[in-house]
């Protein structure tokens, strides 16, 4: 094989391990997906084809029989590729980047097949048998490409099993405490915790309008929902029970520049002003508005127990989290009940900080950030979407309100669960030192810092998490839920009684 030809082979390499590292592992995310076990299958068996081939090629030479066999193998490789076009189309939305990747790796495929299926066929008129054959450096990168689809092609046939134990669950008994019909207002309701609080919402028979940027980022979520993109298309006469208001830059993506900080700031006091406006013309305002707030409000505390009625420390995430929620209490002028809800880190395969997490762990390179003493408030999401349908529906809760289960954890505490729930080692901690230096405020805040928040003011409404536990969260999330958890996600509030320890 000529170097021309070697290079053609390892160009798909390449592209295929960005598509692999950068689609499916970092931002689709498809090993956590049950939508996705088929297209996880054809992933799978294309990988340990694509193994057997390096592995031949890179050693040897195909003769008689055997090339005909490596033919029949390439071809079935491009019919693997070709249904799972078809698959990715019909069961999710494929980035544009990844479509430019597959229609590059499909035209280098091409040409690889045009230049070496003529080469296989001139082996296949020799002797059968497998000729050693080495070639350098080549044989080298064989190895390591095969070594290397092999393992993402076992790991994606056994994500593709794993997707059967993965369940979000039926979303309406979430919002069962809200009794009647009620007309609801959500923003932010494409997001990651927006799209399971709208589900739960209309499934459960509710009549809810989402905001939204663009139309098309609605298209996932379940009907009936109205879909608006400008409160502007909401008449002054409309009936609005409650508004959720979760909309806003995600403050975990992406280094904290000036700008991301400007829009970070921005996006959540704009919106948040523009619902406060939509409110007071409204011939009848909402009872209730529940707005969006993080713990971060409380700055970096460190093994301070904090409630409600703690004070913060001035760090970015506090500053963002004081003047959104000063913007969300001027609907208490206009006679609307105001909630503000601090969320800590929300759990959930499908989002969030956990879903950056699950890959890395789950191949062994998982463990705590730093030391690992820094303290994680986290709540499952399901929970989350629960508390909010709570607030909607108590008229007793008001002001600052803290959204975090009530066993909250260190960071190696949090690690150490999340290797027990994937059966992982997680001892392979990140230092703190560069995390530092790469990301600054950013790993100083999210990552190397935290709070150590409890729900009082939750607890003493009557609310009941399912998930007060991380254990129990993540074996949950990950598919690996004991009995007695599977037994305790009744969604309806009826899970057993927690303390209000911290």
């Amino acid at each position: 094989m000529s170097d021309l030809l070697w290079t053609i082979v390892f160009l798909q390499v390449a592209m295929g391990g960005f598509d692999t590292f950068y689609h499916h592992e970092l931002t689709e995310r498809l090993a956590w997906r049950p939508s996705q076990a088929a297209e996880l299958k054809l992933h799978g068996v294309r990988n340990i084809a694509y193994a057997a081939m390096f592995a031949l090629l890179g050693w040897g030479e195909p003769h008689g029989a055997m090339a005909i066999v490596l033919i029949v193998l390439m071809g079935g490789e491009l019919l693997i590729t070709l249904w799972d076009f078809v698959e990715e189309d019909r069961t999710r939305r494929l980035p544009a980047s990844e479509r430019v990747n597959h229609t590059l790796l499909t035209l280098n495929y091409g040409v690889l097949l045009a230049m070496l299926v003529p080469l296989l066929l001139r082996w296949a008129a020799l002797p059968i048998g497998i000729v050693p054959a080495y070639h350098g450096a080549w044989s080298w990168l064989c190895s390591l490409a095969a070594m290397g689809v092999a393992g993402f092609g076992l790991r994606d046939l056994g994500a593709a099993r794993r997707t059967a134990e993965i369940r979000t669950g039926d979303p309406a008994p979430l919002a069962q405490v809200l009794k009647g019909r009620h007309a609801v207002l959500v923003t932010g309701g494409t997001g990651f915790v927006g799209s399971r609080l709208v589900a739960a919402l209309s499934s459960a028979g509710h009549d809810v309008t989402v905001l939204t940027r663009a139309r098309a980022h609605a298209a996932d979520l379940p009907a009936p929902i109205r879909v608006i993109t400008s409160l502007d298309q909401i008449a002054d006469d409309a009936r609005l029970d409650a508004i959720v208001n979760l909309a806003g830059e995600s403050i975990s993506n992406g280094l904290w520049t000036k700008r991301k900080r400007r829009l970070i700031l921005r996006s959540r006091l704009e919106l948040t002003r523009a619902v406060i406006g939509l409110i007071g013309r409204l011939e009848a305002p909402p009872a209730v508005l529940v707005s969006g707030s993080a713990v971060g409000w409380y700055g970096l505390r460190a093994d301070e127990r904090l409630d409600e009625t703690a004070a913060g420390a001035d760090c970015f995430s506090r500053a963002v989290c004081v003047r959104w929620e000063k913007a969300a209490r001027d609907a208490a002028a206009l006679g609307v009940r105001v909630v503000c809800l601090r969320a800590g880190l929300v759990l959930a395969a499908e989002g969030g900080i956990l879903s950056r997490m699950l890959t890395p762990f789950e191949f062994g390179f998982g463990g705590p950030f730093g030391a690992g003493r820094q303290w994680m408030s986290w709540i499952h999401r399901d929970d989350f979407v629960r508390l909010i349908v709570h607030a909607i529906a108590t008229s007793s809760l008001a002001g600052p309100v803290n959204a975090t289960a009530p066993n909250p954890v260190t960071n190696a505490a949090f690690a150490a669960a999340l290797g027990r729930a994937l059966k992982r080692p997680a001892i392979l901690a990140m230092p703190a030192a560069p995390l530092r230096l790469a990301l600054g405020d950013f790993a100083e805040e999210l990552l190397l810092g935290g709070q150590r928040v409890g729900p009082k003011l939750v607890l003493e409404s009557g609310f009941r998490f399912s998930y007060p536990d991380v254990d129990e969260a993540l074996a949950a999330i990950v598919g690996r839920a004991r009995a007695k958890v599977e037994a305790s996600r009744d969604f309806a509030g009826t899970g057993r009684a927690v303390s209000g320890q911290t």
